[in-house]
C-alpha cells in the first residue's frame, strides 16, 4: 500500500502569517494536532504542532532555567526561544526542518520515518508542492480497512487447520509444542511454553483466524532452568 491511498487530500494547510490564536482555533475545530505551514504558491515552508504553542508567556509556561544555565545560554538562543514564547504568528513558532514524503512511498517508510524523527505526521510533496498530508489516524483508518472480519460460519476444523499452520510457520512456536483443538467456534491452547511471550503470542495467532470467538489458554510454562511446569 502507497502513501496516495491513505493520504489526506487536501489537507488543512495555514499560513506563514496567520495568526498563533487562528491557528489553535483551526486545530481545535478540524480535532487535528498539527498543520502544514504554506506560502502564495503553496509551497511548503513549515509545520506547527500543538507542541509548538505549550511554551507560551501567556500561560506561563517559558522554561525556566538556574542563573548558571541562563548565563551559559548564547544571546541568539535566548533571543529565539523569546520569538517563540512571545511570537504572535505562524512563522514565530513553526518548524522549518520539515520531514516530507512522496505520494509513491511505502507505508513502511513512512512509519519508519514517523519513529525515527518521532513526528506523528509527514506532509506529502510531489514537484515541490504540498498534495496532502499522512498521519497516524490514516494509517488506523488504513488498519481497519485490512484487518480480516470475524466470521462465524467457518467449520471447526477449518479453524483449527488455519490456527496450527500460522503456528508451525512461527519460529517461537518450538514445532508442535503448542496444541490447539477448536469447538463451536472457541479454540483451546494446550501444550507447553518455554517463555511467557509465546503465550501471548499463540493467543495473537488464535485470534486472527477467521471464526474464531474466544480462546481457552491452558498452556503449562516450562521453566527451562528447573524443568518444571507451571500453570
Amino acid at each position: 500500500m502507497l502513501v496516495h491511498a491513505i493520504m489526506t487530500s487536501p489537507a488543512i494547510v495555514v499560513h506563514p502569517e496567520t495568526s498563533i490564536a487562528e491557528a489553535a482555533k483551526t486545530m481545535l475545530d478540524n480535532h487535528i494536532s498539527g498543520l502544514p505551514v504554506v506560502d502564495a504558491s503553496a509551497k511548503l515552508v513549515g509545520i506547527v504542532s500543538e507542541g509548538d504553542f505549550i511554551r507560551r508567556s501567556e500561560l506561563n509556561t517559558e522554561r525556566k532555567r538556574s542563573w548558571l544555565l541562563e548565563l551559559l545560554t548564547s544571546p541568539g538562543a535566548l533571543a529565539a526561544e523569546y520569538v517563540s514564547t512571545h511570537g504572535r504568528s505562524v512563522e514565530d513558532v513553526m518548524t522549518s526542518d520539515i520531514v516530507t514524503v512522496a505520494p509513491t512511498a511505502r507505508l513502511q517508510e513512512v512509519v519508519e520515518l514517523m519513529e525515527k524523527h518521532d513526528v506523528k505526521r509527514l506532509p506529502v510533496v510531489a514537484q515541490g508542492r504540498l498534495i496532502g498530508i499522512v498521519s497516524r489516524s490514516d494509517l488506523l483508518k488504513a488498519l481497519v480497512k485490512t484487518l480480516p472480519a470475524q466470521v462465524t460460519d467457518s467449520k471447526d476444523q477449518e479453524i483449527e487447520a488455519a490456527i496450527i499452520n500460522e503456528l508451525a510457520a512461527q519460529d517461537w512456536s518450538r514445532g508442535g509444542s503448542i496444541r490447539v483443538k477448536v469447538v463451536a467456534g472457541v479454540a483451546e491452547l494446550t501444550g507447553s511454553i518455554m517463555d511467557e511471550r509465546e503465550r501471548q503470542a499463540a493467543k495473537v495467532a488464535a485470534e486472527n483466524v477467521s471464526g474464531v470467538r474466544a480462546i481457552v489458554d491452558n498452556l503449562v510454562y516450562i521453566d527451562p532452568y528447573i524443568g518444571v511446569g507451571i500453570v
